[in-house]
């Protein structure tokens, strides 16, 4: 075991550290909760993961993301996330796929190639595909309910999908998983209620007029992020 993840083994143990060498995990969304899970789980020694998000680190992403600084401004969010992944394990095998997951593109994922899947993407209908190619695969999959316009990072907490409240990202999710026949669901989700955000020219959609844009804040979705990425170690070593 190389040096830098000898901390890591004092805790986790020998065969619990190839188990994480031997492991594929995919990430679909790599900014402010999908970034920090990805860092995290580099820094664990999984050996193989891979990186969906088809978005470009811009200047608005750097009060959160930990993949976006005033170098990787107009990079592409996997591309940023390779980069430091390889930084922190030259040895980790890291494939990226610059697009949005929806329904018109999930065919070019085959979830039987994973050891878990982490949903941390902001459209419902490609959580919803996801979550459901996960579950016929027999995939481990973990999903990042709402982080935005929340700033107390101690109300996060990981369950079931159906023992969730508060959340209104979390409420429509238990409506379309019921209606899908999906019965469990593990979640990372904030009992925080959602702050209003100031309303500025920045997070008005100029069609609607309605805020479009959530507030966010430096350690909130971090917090989100690292949370999965431990219930991802624990789970795949079966250390709990």
């Amino acid at each position: 075991m190389p040096e830098w993840l000898s901390r890591t083994q004092l805790l986790y143990g020998e065969e619990a550290m190839k188990k994480l060498k031997a492991s594929r995990v995919a990430v679909f969304g790599v900014g402010g909760v999908g970034g920090y899970v990805v860092e995290a789980l580099a820094r664990s020694g999984v050996g193989a993961l891979d990186l969906i998000d088809n978005d470009k680190v811009c200047e608005s992403n750097i009060n959160r993301q930990i993949i976006a600084t005033r170098k990787t401004i107009g990079q592409y969010k996997v591309d940023a996330a390779k980069e430091r992944v390889l930084d922190i394990n030259p040895d980790c095998i890291v494939r990226e796929y610059k697009v949005f997951f929806l329904p018109e593109t999930e065919d070019q994922f085959d979830f039987t190639e994973y050891d878990y899947v982490v949903d941390a993407i902001d459209t419902v209908t490609g959580k919803l595909s996801i979550i459901e190619k996960a579950k016929k695969a027999n995939v481990p999959v973990i999903s990042a309910m709402g982080a935005g316009n929340k700033v107390n990072p101690s109300m996060f907490e990981v369950a079931d999908i159906y023992e969730t409240s508060v959340c209104p990202l979390a409420k429509v999710m238990r409506k379309e998983l019921k209606k899908r026949g999906i019965e469990s669901l593990k979640v990372v989700y904030s009992k925080e209620e959602p702050i209003k955000p100031a309303e500025s020219a920045e997070n008005i959609d100029k069609d609607t007029k309605r805020r479009s844009i959530p507030g966010s804040t430096a350690f909130t979705p971090s917090v989100a992020g690292l949370i999965i990425a431990g219930e991802i170690v624990n789970d795949l070593t079966e250390i709990h």
